[in-house]
């Protein structure tokens, strides 16, 4: 028996409690809103997690000119200039709303806003919190502070499973909580869910992180964008961990030096060395992992004993695994850490159905591209989470006839991992990428626990076997060289399925 949440009707949902969730509810208030997490507020998200801090360009030598040519170039030539232009424009403002709503982040000597240096930026932008905190610290605040909004109602322990329809646009959410299933009928939904790192084996993700946002929008007739895109993180720690934690690019920036088993530095001969950007490090890593070999992070003479006051959670993780970074070198591998992809939507963060909003790393704005410049996803969150609000309070939309349908089982993304990670990770070529799609679509096809985390991959699959080409984070050996005018793709789910099983009848299909 579902329960209807009478009471809660007409409100705008949020669906996530990470940085753009959060925010987005924050914006909205003092309009009641319903904020649906799936844990604890704030825990198992990839904005508490994350280290390094928010890209922006507060510099006296910097620019957000300069931001969005390091956008740009991270990118690949698949980011949207103008909507990373108006993104990159933001930060300053982000900052300052983020000090305003509790935020303390950390300064210099004089005073100013301390700045931190990453891989692929021209100069120090990185505003960070408590040194390698900075998300956890930035969560915290946040969850204070909706925590003190009377006009928002927490939903906590509860897990979207479908958005009901009617007549085409957005009519509810269906979830389940507790061994119960509810409905909450509205006609405004913002998914703010996070990334899909639960879908491989080393992630420094959530574990539970599956990509429920782009699965639920998917369904919805949400057309997608930019899925073949995962980022893999060059440096997570290689121990036993799960997830895998991660050794943030800004240890990098401090100068720290990759070298193999051997003690050889690989990286040394590359433009920008250590600090390039992150799918040049991960394949070069890779690259050496394939060989036999074996990578390490070497911080003893850039940092030594400063290792644990600049970054101290590092610290931790790595005296936890039996490392003092310190003294010894640090054992690191490429990890999923951030998915390019997602659901397209514009500038105001509305997708292709009505009434439905995506925020953060869900969302496929055109900011990132074919590689995310370090830094920029927190900031992309934020500035999209308070976008999506403001329009969603600017938006009047009546409230249609709530729709009651089964509840789908719930997700286990255990069964797909293996495929998923020996297919589609770093290195891809067709017979790797048709290999997958020909072990999901049985699990897509069929209604179990794996199905909607195996149609997330199916959509990662589809998209990369259409992309003939090497690019930003996605790497075929097949294929080694880029388009000359490449462009970004955009799909609905419907499309995908028939491209699927074409290849699956035809290994040699090569378009949809």
């Amino acid at each position: 028996m579902t329960e209807i949440l009478t009471h809660l009707a007409g409100r705008p949902v949020i669906v996530g409690s990470g940085i753009a969730g959060l925010m987005a509810a924050l914006t909205l208030a003092p309009q009641p809103v319903v904020l649906i997490t799936q844990a604890a507020l704030g825990a198992e998200t990839s904005s508490a997690w994350a280290q390094g801090g928010i890209a922006a360009s507060i510099g006296t030598d910097d620019s957000a000119d300069l931001h969005l040519a390091d956008t740009l170039a991270a990118g690949d030539g698949l980011c949207d200039p103008e909507t990373a232009a108006g993104i990159v424009s933001e930060a300053p403002a982000v900052i300052a709303a983020l000090e305003k709503l509790g935020v303390r982040f950390d300064r210099n000597a004089e005073g100013r806003l301390a700045l931190g240096l990453e891989a692929a930026h021209s100069c120090p932008r990185i505003v960070h919190v408590e040194g390698d905190g900075s998300g956890a610290a930035i969560i915290r605040a946040l969850v204070r502070a909706v925590s003190a909004t009377p006009s928002i109602t927490v939903l906590a322990n509860f897990e979207v499973r479908r958005l009901s329809l009617a007549d085409g646009a957005i009519g509810g959410v269906l979830c389940a909580s507790g061994g119960k299933s509810f409905i909450v009928p509205t006609p405004y939904v913002l998914l703010a869910t996070g990334g899909l790192g639960g879908l491989y084996e080393a992630t420094t993700n959530p574990v539970i992180n599956f990509g429920q946002g782009i699965v639920l929008a998917a369904r919805a007739g949400a057309v997608l964008a930019d899925m073949e895109f995962v980022q893999f993180h060059p440096t997570a720690l290689r121990s036993k961990r799960r997830p895998l934690a991660l050794v943030s690019e800004a240890v990098r920036g401090e100068g720290a030096m990759l070298v193999n088993e051997r003690g050889e530095r690989f990286m040394a001969d590359q433009p920008a060395q250590e600090l390039a950007p992150r799918d040049v490090v991960a394949r070069a890593i890779s690259a050496e992992i394939a060989r036999g070999g074996k990578v390490y992070l070497d911080a003893r003479e850039a940092l030594g004993a400063r290792f644990s006051s600049r970054f101290p959670v590092i610290d931790t993780l790595c005296r936890e695994a039996g490392i003092d970074p310190a003294r010894q070198l640090i054992p690191v591998a490429p990890a999923v850490h951030y998915h390019m992809g997602g659901v397209a939507t514009d500038k105001n963060g509305r997708s292709s159905v009505p009434s439905l909003w995506v925020a953060g790393e869900a969302a496929s704005t055109g900011l990132h591209g074919a590689n995310r410049l370090a830094s920029n996803s927190l900031l992309e969150a934020a500035v999209m989470g308070m976008r999506s609000a403001r329009d969603i309070a600017g938006t009047t939309v009546s409230l249609r006839p709530t729709v009651i349908e089964p509840l789908p089982p719930q997700p286990d993304a255990s069964p797909i991992r293996r495929i998923v990670s020996t297919h589609l990770g770093v290195l891809r070529n067709g017979g790797t990428i048709h290999g997958a799609i020909g072990a999901l679509l049985p699990f897509v096809e069929k209604e179990g626990p794996a199905t909607d985390p195996a149609t997330v991959a199916l959509l990662i699959a589809a998209f990369a076997a259409l992309r003939t080409e090497s690019r930003g984070a996605h790497s075929r050996t097949d294929f080694p060289l880029k388009h000359v005018h490449a462009k970004r793709q955009k799909m609905n789910f419907p499309h995908v399925l028939n491209f699927a099983r074409a290849v699956a009848s035809d290994p040699f299909a090569r378009s949809a």
